[in-house]
């Protein structure tokens, strides 16, 4: 006698498995986790000047300006997080078609460029936020320097990122750059 044909035969299936790898959160930085507390901040906001403008037709005078603050806030915050991934963009083409040992000395000087410009960045938001101490926002009653001390923070975080990055790359003797001869460009 032929057994019934009910498909082929997948195995044991196990509920609650998956075929994805476990998420490990010492992959994250501080950095990551403030720019997303930040970013929902964010989100509420910008929902809440929408809902009350066009919803309850009598819009929270003080939210467009917080919206722009934290926008701002977001950007330099999670400017960390991109420097410790190297994921700043940064121009390929020429590594493509440089000797090893010439990209490797690009790589290192672009390094450097990098961790100056940052470090400089850092130095002058820390006059901005000086300065702006005794200038008030528009709508609420809180020092400029609330806005602009996030973005100096956000800057020594990409400093200090860049040199944590530039130490790995001089050590390891390699960087995304002087892999692209090897690997291709990345798009």
């Amino acid at each position: 006698m032929s057994k019934a044909n009910n498909g082929p035969d997948l195995g044991d299936p196990t509920i609650g498995n998956s075929d994805e790898t476990p998420v490990d959160l010492r992959d994250y930085g501080p950095e990551d986790w403030a720019a997303f507390a930040l970013f929902w901040a964010l989100a509420f906001v910008v929902f809440l000047q929408f809902f009350t403008r066009y919803v309850l037709n009598d819009s929270l005078a003080w939210t467009e300006e917080i919206a722009r603050y934290l926008l701002m806030t977001v950007t330099f915050v999670g400017g960390g997080m991109a420097v410790r991934k190297v994921t700043h963009i940064h121009v390929e083409f020429l590594y493509v078609y440089m000797p090893r040992s010439v990209a490797r000395a690009a790589s290192m000087l672009v390094e450097a460029i990098r961790i100056g410009f940052f470090a400089y960045a850092t130095y002058l938001s820390w006059f901005v936020t000086e300065i702006m101490m005794n200038q008030r926002m528009v709508v609420i009653d809180i020092p400029m320097a609330w806005v602009y001390a996030p973005c100096m923070i956000g800057l020594a975080v990409m400093t200090l990122r860049s040199i944590q990055v530039a130490l790995r790359h001089w050590r390891e003797g390699d960087s995304p750059l002087t892999r692209v001869s090897v690997e291709g460009r990345h798009q």
